[in-house]
């Protein structure tokens, strides 16, 4: 009996909410203790339509929908570090010209005025012999026509100096897009843990207005009201967070995509889960061909060997031609002479110094010989860690999914018996934070999901477009 004079006070209690201080067995709310759910703080900053909803501040408002494709587009013509690496490159390939223009004429001019005295020739006569000297114009032209192949190595060094720069710049590309995609997937997972805060609140607040009119007409004590007077502005509090991280996440993506001052923009993709089929055999050898740091290596390897050969070449001459006009004399333009011909002109030798050198050299050689392999041993590890992480976190969704299936469903339990006055709000809170928990689980298991895959593409150096019907999109 007791059980259907509850139902019926329920029934009444729903259709005279808003009437609830007429019904004579009510307790009265003092609303300073108590006041309405929409103002318990913190909650000043948030404004709210003519239909009652709420307007997030979150500092971004829908003047753009970038997706993850635009965002690497704006990351690959802004980002500092590409550009650094791109001006890198070409200034070694200048260096390969700089090389060979040992093989091109070298011209020079110069003119001048010297006073002379010749000091034993005055002494030596008694007399004083002083005279001024005028160089009206000297010309001196010099080509070199073969040094024993020192040029040729110079040169080849220069062109694996400028291929080692261009990987360098792949590898910088590489890092650039996974970090823009790691930030990209950071932001929709801000964005998902917002809507999850957002949506706590508003059950919340469900409860509270609840709490306050079982408590007007003397279904439930005082404390009830106090409890979910508690969780509510507990939820405003995480909320206040949530709409943060969003801020901080836009912040940290604009940041890679270089463009911090960017104009309001939203992020037009979903969390999603697309399929990975590779196994760990295919991705090693897509890394053979793709990964930037490992044809550095192979670079750096023939570069020591051609330092090796250039340090073995110290002691070999060159072949020069050289031809001299000048014009002066004792006035400026008095005189003319000229001279011209070939020169065997061989290196200042130190044995020992050039000796060692060349030990030196070899040393090196072995040296970048062992940091290859050691390399290709790091990469192997690197890519071995990634799959494993990939694994787990592919296995981790779809039990996140089934968590969260379950929470709603003992949340919605534990709500239908507490409008029936059967649970407490102790149980109910539990409930949903059991949810809000399970929800924020599933939303960071996609987001590391997304973030491994990104992370498996860094380290093989290419990435792998999935094809829409792979993808599998649980966040609907």
């Amino acid at each position: 009996m007791k059980k259907e004079l509850s139902l019926i006070l329920i029934v009444v209690l729903m259709a005279l909410t808003v009437h609830a201080s007429e019904v004579p067995w009510n307790n009265e709310i003092d609303e300073t203790e108590y006041p309405a759910a929409e103002d318990i703080l913190p909650y000043d900053y948030v404004e709210t339509n003519d239909d009652g909803t709420m307007i997030l501040e979150t500092g971004i408002e829908k003047n753009i929908n970038l997706t993850l494709a635009n965002c690497i587009e704006l990351a690959l013509g802004n980002n500092p570090e590409i550009n650094i690496a791109f001006h890198d490159t070409l200034a070694s390939d200048t260096r390969i010209r700089q090389a060979w223009s040992n093989y091109f004429p070298q011209f020079s001019w110069q003119s001048g005025y010297t006073k002379i005295k010749q000091l034993q020739l005055s002494d030596a006569l008694g007399t004083n012999l002083t005279y001024n000297y005028w160089a009206l114009g000297q010309i001196t032209l010099q080509q070199m026509l073969y040094d024993f192949g020192v040029t040729q190595n110079q040169a080849t060094i220069a062109r694996l100096n400028y291929e080692n720069s261009k990987q360098t710049l792949a590898s910088v590309i590489n890092d650039v897009i996974y970090q823009t995609k790691d930030a990209y997937y950071n932001l929709l997972y801000s964005y998902q843990q917002r809507a999850v805060a957002l949506d706590t609140v508003k059950k919340f607040e469900l409860f509270y207005n609840q709490a306050r009119a079982f408590y007007e007409i003397g279904l439930n004590p005082k404390v009830d009201v106090t409890i979910a007077e508690a969780n509510l502005s507990d939820a405003k509090l995480k909320l206040i967070s949530a709409q943060n991280s969003v801020k901080l996440a836009v912040a940290r993506l604009n940041n890679v995509m270089g463009i911090p001052y960017m104009d309001s923009y939203e992020p037009k993709d979903n969390l999603m889960f697309p399929k990975f089929d590779l196994n760990f055999e295919d991705l090693i050898d897509i890394a053979r061909g793709a990964r930037p740091e490992l044809k550095q290596a192979e670079i750096q390897v023939e570069t020591a060997k051609q330092n090796l050969k250039l340090m073995k070449k110290s002691f070999f001459p060159s072949i020069t031609i050289e031809g001299q006009y000048v014009r002066g004399g004792r006035h400026p333009n008095s005189n003319d002479g000229y001279n011209y011909g070939a020169y065997l002109t061989f290196p200042t030798i130190n044995g020992m110094l050039i000796k060692n050198e060349i030990k030196e050299a070899r040393y090196l050689y072995d040296k970048q010989l062992a940091f290859a392999k050691k390399l290709q041993n790091d990469i192997y590890l690197e890519i071995q860690n990634a799959y494993l992480r990939l694994e787990e976190k592919k296995n981790s969704v779809p039990v996140a999914l089934l968590q969260v299936k379950q929470t709603k469903e003992n949340y919605e339990l534990s709500y239908g018996r507490y409008k029936v006055g059967e649970a407490s709000p102790i149980e109910l809170k539990d409930a949903q934070n059991l949810y809000q928990t399970a929800q924020l689980n599933y939303y960071d298991a996609l987001y590391q999901y997304n973030a491994a895959r990104a992370e498996v593409e860094r380290a093989i150096g290419k990435n792998i477009n999935p094809d829409e019907d792979d993808i599998v999109n649980f966040s609907e």
